[in-house]
């Protein structure tokens, strides 16, 4: 089976209904980036940025997969799929793909304050139970903090996913600006020969030099047309 990797930014999931952050009227227009997702932020003040995550998570129940999460999971049948998203919701795994890589972090777990990428202490929160408090520890007595990659914070799975693209037999793009790195790198570590289709709806440009395949439609619509093109 050919290997398929596929990195996903905020437009996968905003026919969802999830707010996209860079797009006009995205949530960094209501929030500072530098309140609500910085280090310093949340220093500055750990109520404020705990609120914030609370309101994503119950966004997060109110909304389903859409018809492109699902088309990406049917692509299991066909390829040997990785997917790398940008993305902290779990609408990939609800829409039943069995190997995502989060690289800015999850929005159902949360993780110590203290060392955050220690596998010991981060944990899934149940859908139930969603709402974190301020008081509510992690295993080594401090504050439970979103497992989110804040701005200024180092990317622990950039090397796992630089891995997988240079395994890549076709790589796909789909909604997002290119605009975060290290994840707008990982273009690079594609192997030439390799062909990369690029599903948004806006134009994107692309600086690597490589030729792309573009598709200029939002996920759903353009997962139908890569479809038909990969598995006819």
């Amino acid at each position: 089976m050919k290997k398929l990797v596929i990195l996903t930014g905020a437009g996968m999931s905003a026919e969802s209904g999830i707010s996209t952050f860079r797009d006009a009227g995205g949530l960094w227009d209501q929030y500072p980036v530098e309140q609500v997702a910085t280090p310093e932020g949340y220093a500055a003040n750990p109520q404020l940025v705990t609120d914030f995550y609370n309101e994503r998570r119950k966004q997060l129940l109110e909304v389903k997969p859409n018809r492109g999460h699902e088309l990406i999971a049917e692509m299991e049948k066909h390829f040997q799929v990785t997917i790398i998203t940008q993305n902290v919701d779990n609408l990939h795994e609800r829409a039943g793909s069995t190997h995502v890589i989060h690289l800015h972090g999850e929005l159902t777990k949360v993780t110590s304050s203290f060392q955050p990428n220690n596998p010991l202490y981060i944990q899934e929160l149940k859908p139930e139970a969603y709402e974190v408090k301020m008081g509510d520890t992690a295993a080594d007595g401090s504050q439970l903090r979103p497992f989110i990659v804040w701005f200024g914070e180092s990317v622990p799975m950039i090397e796992t996913a630089i891995d997988y693209c240079e395994q890549a037999d076709i790589f796909l793009i789909i909604g997002t600006s290119l605009n975060v790195y290290p994840a707008a790198g990982l273009l690079n570590y594609v192997p030439y020969g390799a062909p990369i289709y690029l599903i948004d709806p806006n134009h994107v440009p692309i600086a690597s030099g490589r030729q792309v395949h573009v598709i200029q439609k939002g996920a759903s619509a353009g997962m139908e047309e890569l479809m038909e093109l990969l598995t006819e």
